[in-house]
């Protein structure tokens, strides 16, 4: 089937005529260490499925996967064993709780399965209890516990291990939004202290936006589109990342640095690049101008004006993607 897809077959085709799915096509991403990679699309475009290549629950059918420069697929039983163990957790959409477990020994049971000392579990296993705000439930069992606070549980215990990498397969999406908002709030605190390597499976842009510090888009198993939140909401690919965005409240996502000249006026509010333009416009209102001075730690960069700022959150009716127009 490989061979039938590099010489173009296309997935519909190939589940016509062969009876076989195309689940990942051509998909190359390169995930900087320490950073959150968003992976993001509709129900079928292949995010679980891509995500679960990672430590292989789901073995590939052809292509590489680069850890620090070791090929996970090459790698014997043993050492898949010690990579899943050490290097990388996972958090699952549906917790994966053991429910015959109290929640300290699913919070410990990676450590347990690493076999490290008890006085060594009970530690760590109580510090990240602590840290996710479930301190005083360490003898509950899951099914006492709210939906929040099992994912909560589940964080623990991808955390407890001290992986580096965190695989998050559309980890907060069984939530409601409130307890949502709170957990991308923990993850994000959690994120600003540890530099974890996360991949972050959602099919929701304001989460993928809120936490991503860049987003790859798939559709039916391909890359559409990847880079940073920006340069996706100001630059769509094409109509389907369009169609994607459009909703979008533009003024609160995109950042003053995204759409800043070179340009630097000799007088102005001076703001920093990471404020978005909804607030920049206050900033402007209030000092009765119409540019501001963009800033990155106290250092001039550039400039904006009013003009540029109300085209960048006006919503397109029609626009150019990479490729051409799109309506």
């Amino acid at each position: 089937m490989v061979d039938l897809v590099k010489n173009g077959v296309s997935k519909q085709e190939l589940l016509n005529r062969h009876g076989s799915v195309l689940a990942l096509s051509d998909v190359n991403i390169d995930i900087p260490a320490r950073r959150i990679q968003v992976i993001m699309g509709l129900s079928g475009s292949g995010k679980s499925t891509l995500i679960r290549h990672i430590n292989r629950l789901i073995e590939p059918t052809a292509g590489e996967i680069i850890v620090d420069g070791h090929n996970v697929l090459k790698m014997n039983e043993n050492e898949l064993r010690g990579f899943r163990r050490h290097r990388a957790s996972m958090v699952f959409q549906k917790f994966a709780l053991l429910p015959h477990h109290t929640i300290v020994d699913n919070v410990s049971y990676g450590l347990t399965v690493q076999k490290v000392p008890k006085q060594e579990v009970a530690e760590r296993s109580q510090k990240w209890i602590d840290r996710v705000g479930l301190t005083g439930y360490e003898n509950h069992y899951p099914a006492q516990l709210s939906g929040g606070m099992q994912q909560r549980v589940g964080l623990a215990r991808a955390l407890a291990t001290d992986a580096e990498i965190l695989l998050m397969d559309e980890a907060f999406s069984a939530l409601d939004p409130l307890i949502r908002t709170d957990m991308q709030d923990i993850l994000l605190d959690l994120q600003e202290e540890l530099h974890k390597t996360i991949l972050f499976i959602t099919h929701d842009l304001d989460e993928a936006l809120r936490i991503g510090d860049s987003i790859a888009i798939l559709r039916d198993g391909a890359v559409v589109q990847k880079g940073p939140p920006q340069e996706i909401i100001l630059n769509p690919a094409d109509e389907y990342v369009a169609d994607f965005i459009k909703d979008i409240n533009r003024g609160r996502v995109v950042q003053i640095g995204a759409i800043m000249d070179g340009e630097q006026p000799e007088s102005g509010p001076a703001i920093d690049q990471g404020m978005v333009i909804e607030d920049a416009l206050q900033v402007l209102s209030q000092a009765g101008t119409n540019t501001v001075i963009v800033t990155k730690d106290g250092k001039p960069l550039g400039s904006v004006r009013l003009d540029k700022m109300l085209a960048a959150i006006a919503r397109p009716k029609s626009g150019t993607s990479r490729s051409g127009t799109y309506r």
